[in-house]
């Protein structure tokens, strides 16, 4: 069994952006050692003979040349025709953020 230590599961919450208690890493310290164990296993394992693969499936992407339609698209006037206000050729809103607050 992988013998990981409470710094080790500390270190690994810390790259995970975790805050842990201790109780949670007393749980967790036995569970990543199980895990930890597992990969050791499948490292074992000839692969030798397997052929790489990046899929399995057989499936290959298909792709379309890229063209406007501009079929039932509307122009720019009609799309700024349903608002109130607009600025060289944009809607105009209200601002969300007024203000930064990481000065």
């Amino acid at each position: 069994m992988a013998k990981l230590t409470k710094t080790d599961v500390l270190h690994i919450a810390e790259l995970a952006r975790l805050k842990l208690t201790e109780s949670e890493v007393l749980k967790f310290l036995p569970q990543l050692s199980t895990i930890v164990d597992y990969i050791g296993k499948l490292s074992k394992i000839d692969t030798s003979k397997v052929q790489a693969t990046s899929q399995t499936t057989g499936l290959v992407d298909i792709f379309r040349e890229d063209r406007v339609v501009s079929d039932g698209s509307l122009s720019q006037d009609e799309a700024l025709s349903g608002t109130e206000e607009t600025y060289n050729g944009y809607f105009k809103v209200g601002a969300i953020l007024s203000e930064r607050s990481n000065k």
